[in-house]
């Protein structure tokens, strides 16, 4: 093993860039849908070693000292991007005559921009790096603030965080209830790396594997211990009917499809369920509603008449607002509650837009430099000034989830009632029988946990889910099946360590992680000093 260690840290040029690129491809098997989360112990270590041997020249550039960890972080986090998010490139494919030919740049450029983070977590790491154990404490350290920026810089894109990697099944989620995602960061890559110190002293080998034993025990057990203390299935609890009308994303929008679309959504809404009883909820995906319902009163007299007395649609679907200066409507990407009077009850808008899907930025530098084609992606919609909660009758509070909203840890509602339920509404069609659709699952799945509240997830083609505060999934249907289910919803946990004290024990995780990496930096620089003194005194 240290022979091996040692021919990874002598690696240069093509080769050390080859070998980082194939680590972090091979560790996205650890991600939905593979879950095959034990590569991370092959792949980590393996950076550990890269990132022994990533060490500059003398020099007074502070860039130039940081680059070889930096380009080593990089290379990893580019391979673990592009082998993790390929399928992007499938959206651009819907409108193909238009985008097309950003599919090159998609597939290329995102990966590429997300791996700077990585690479940020190798510089974070070897700005503490010692010749131990501490510096398995640097990386994971690195990763856990790197990972965090990433869910904040440029409007945030988590996708994917080394968190989830830890959290395949419900047995294993539990922690986020406790560290939440970001702290999961922190302690993954922590366990995942612990293996490159086998390859030291039998000191070192034996402690980094007690440490791993202590994690992976410690993180199962509770895990276990939760699950086995959750409280009985409440059967009093609401009943959602969950709709998935599986519609190609191509014919979405067809205009001469629209009554088509809306029949069918109507038509699985109403569709018996084998029992006298109603179920409370119904939930339409994200944008599911071909028309604007301010403005379509046949469509919402025809809600009204599938709804049985007492039900609630809950509906993604465009709405229309307040209208700008130039008289110009503003859009916004809503869900909609609508009663059985047909009356819309209350609204929820989007507040996290997905740029260069739901708004352009730099639209007005694209149309100076001649970009019409990229101009016109833009599809208007703006933002909710805050995000609430949406208060239902019978005492069911929403938070609202729309789409890609629902990987941000932080997405919580600012005003309202307290929630007792998580909806996330989205549209999954862009991306095809990818991973995409299942990785976005899983990630929404984690909030769950992370804030003690079910979810009721509705996509148009898959996934769609009904989970508890526990994460164990109620109902579901797979990709690509068009049909609705019906699920309880479970009742909220009155309150997880992560949603009350959430910052104060990530922030508590870091700084302890970079106080053990600088300690033993420090000693480890004191022997070394001693070692040199001894050495010349014997000379």
């Amino acid at each position: 093993m240290e022979r091996l260690a040692n021919r990874i840290l002598l690696t240069t040029g093509w080769r050390r860039a080859f070998l980082a690129v194939l680590a972090g491809a091979v560790t996205v098997l650890a991600q939905a849908p593979f879950h095959l989360f034990f590569v991370c112990f092959l792949t980590f270590p393996l950076l550990v070693w890269l990132l022994d041997g990533a060490v500059a020249r003398p020099s007074r550039s502070l860039v130039a000292s940081a680059w070889p960890a930096f380009s080593t972080g990089w290379w990893f986090g580019f391979g673990y991007f592009a082998a993790g998010m390929w399928w992007i490139g499938n959206a651009l494919f819907v409108e193909a005559e238009a985008l097309a030919w950003l599919w090159p740049f998609a597939v290329t450029l995102i990966p590429a921009v997300l791996a700077m983070f990585y690479g940020l977590a190798a510089v974070f790491a070897r700005m503490l790096w010692s010749d131990g154990i501490g510096r398995i404490f640097a990386l994971a350290f690195g990763f856990g603030l790197a990972e965090w920026l990433r869910s904040y810089a440029f409007t945030g894109f988590p996708w994917n965080a080394i968190g989830y990697a830890a959290m395949p099944v419900p047995e294993l989620m539990q922690s986020a209830s406790v560290v939440g995602l970001y702290g999961m960061n922190a302690l993954a890559v922590l366990a995942f790396a612990l293996p490159a110190c086998i390859a030291r002293t039998r000191l070192r080998a034996g402690l980094s594997m007690g440490l791993i034993a202590l994690q992976l025990g410690g993180h199962a057990t509770f895990g276990y211990w939760r699950l086995h203390h959750a409280p009985e299935a409440d059967t009093d609890a609401v009943v959602v009917r969950v709709v998935q009308p599986a519609i190609d994303q191509s014919e979405k929008w067809d205009r001469a499809r629209r009554s088509e679309i809306f029949d069918m959504l109507t038509a699985l809404s109403e569709k018996p369920n084998g029992s006298d009883t109603r179920p409370a909820l119904v939930v339409w995906p994200e944008t599911s509603v071909p028309y604007v319902l301010t403005e379509a009163p046949g469509a919402v007299a025809a809600i009204a008449e599938m709804l049985g007395e007492g039900q609630i649609l809950l509906a993604g679907a465009v709405r229309a607002g307040e209208r700008t200066e130039g008289g110009e409507p503003t859009w916004y990407n809503s869900i909609l509650a609508v009663n059985d009077e047909g009356v819309i009850i209350d609204a929820a808008d989007k507040k996290h837009l997905v740029p260069f899907g739901e708004y352009l930025p730099f639209r007005e530098i694209a149309e100076r430099f001649g970009l019409r084609k990229i101009a016109d992606a833009d599809r208007g919609y703006s933002p909710a000034s805050l995000r609430r909660t949406m208060s239902l009758p019978g005492g069911v509070v929403v938070l609202p989830s729309v789409c890609y909203e629902a990987i941000f840890p932080y997405a919580v509602a600012s005003e309202g009632e307290p929630p007792t339920l998580i909806v996330n509404v989205t549209n999954d069609a862009w991306y095809g029988d990818t991973p995409g659709p299942y990785q976005h699952l899983h990630q929404a799945r984690i909030r769950a946990v992370e804030n003690g509240l079910p979810m009721v997830r509705a996509a148009n083609n898959g996934l769609s889910a009904v989970f508890d505060a526990h994460g164990r999934q109620l109902g579901a249907l797979g990709y690509d099946v068009r049909g609705a289910f019906e699920a309880p919803v479970a009742s909220p946990l009155e309150m997880t360590l992560y949603r009350t004290h959430g910052w104060q024990i990530v922030s508590g995780i870091f700084s302890l992680f970079a106080a053990i990496a600088a300690l033993a930096r420090i000693v480890g620089a004191g022997l070394r000093s001693r070692a040199t003194r001894k050495m010349t005194r014997f000379v």
